[in-house]
């Protein structure tokens, strides 16, 4: 594999670097009553509610 002839500058690097952010999870409101009051977009809640409806496979905690 090549290699680079001359090491890059403290500037390059950095200018490339200045771009890796993180964004927090956006969070959204959940339709059903009495549960988790938000949830993380795309994901179902820990009750097995997705979108306002009960998900298949998800047992009730006993």
């Amino acid at each position: 594999m090549p290699n680079p002839k001359r090491k890059h500058s403290h500037a390059r690097t950095a200018s490339r670097r200045t771009h890796w952010t993180t964004d927090l999870p956006e969070l959204t409101e959940t339709k059903n009553v009495g549960g988790e009051p938000l949830a993380k977009r795309h994901c179902a809640s820990p009750d097995g509610y997705y979108k306002g409806r009960r998900l298949p496979g998800y047992k009730d905690k006993e």
